[in-house]
């Protein structure tokens, strides 16, 4: 146990070194939910005023999208960074270890979860710079939760295509799928103003339900069970979805 624990520790380790061996591929993930954040509130800011709409403040309504599209991008280039060394031949030699797969899998995961604080918290900081209502200190602690669960998903995602593709020109489709995941669900309106195909998109969209848990303490005041479990909910079945196609490709990849 102990030795999977270390191998699992060296493979987050390995990931988080990316940072710092390669800040450049660190600035997508960390602009562009702000500058997503700053245009958001510039153009739909008096969306507010709308009857119905379920906060007097937008920007705390927002950040939390703005938060899951970060850590979305992150564990995105999870995904990138595996294709990469798939190209280089450094996974063959991975999978050659007698490390079990599932312990790979995880190192690789728990280095985006890990990775994803890093965006979100100068998110935060521009957010709370410019009026974003402070959660307390469970709701923030119940967003980070769910903004990590939301990486390694993403992360989980990336490592799919990338097992598939063998690439990093399947990059766009690995940061596409976390956007539009993202972007498909009570995103910049409440659901029930939403109207005709995104309406019934974002109501099947789980995602919409992992959203919804992370807004409630910043629009709220106060964190629910009722609107926290159908988060925890979402992020289990997804992973379990994602996580059981990555470990089919890694398999299928060590033939």
């Amino acid at each position: 146990m102990s030795g999977r624990i270390a191998t699992v520790r060296a493979l987050a380790f390995r990931g988080l070194n990316e940072v710092v061996r390669v800040p450049g591929a660190a600035i997508p993930s960390l602009l562009a939910p702000t500058i997503f954040l700053l245009g958001f509130v510039s153009m739909f800011g008096n969306l507010t005023e709308l009857p119905g709409f379920t906060s007097d403040d937008f920007v705390s309504f927002v950040l939390p999208v703005m938060m899951l599209q970060g850590a979305g991008f992150t564990g995105a280039a999870t995904g990138v960074n595996l294709a990469r060394d798939i190209e280089q031949g450094w996974f063959d030699r991975l999978l050659a270890s007698p490390a079990p797969r599932p312990v790979l899998l995880a190192g690789m995961i728990a280095s985006a979860s890990v990775r994803a604080l890093l965006p979100t918290s100068v998110l935060l900081v521009v957010a709370f710079a410019i009026g974003a209502d402070y959660p307390g200190v469970v709701g923030l602690l119940v967003a980070l939760v769910f903004v990590a669960a939301f990486a390694a998903l993403a992360a989980a995602w990336g490592i799919v295509l990338a097992l598939r593709f063998k690439t990093q020109s399947a990059a766009p489709l690995m940061q596409a799928g976390t956007f539009m995941a993202v972007m498909f669900t009570t995103s910049y309106a409440p659901l029930e103003l939403l109207t005709g195909w995104l309406r019934a998109v974002a109501t099947v969209n789980p995602v919409t339900r992992v959203i919804e848990a992370v807004r409630q303490g910043f629009v709220a005041g106060e964190v629910s069970w009722a609107l926290t479990w159908p988060g925890l909910v979402a992020v289990a079945g997804l992973g379990a979805v994602l996580v059981a196609l990555a470990l089919r490709g890694m398999a299928r990849s060590g033939r």
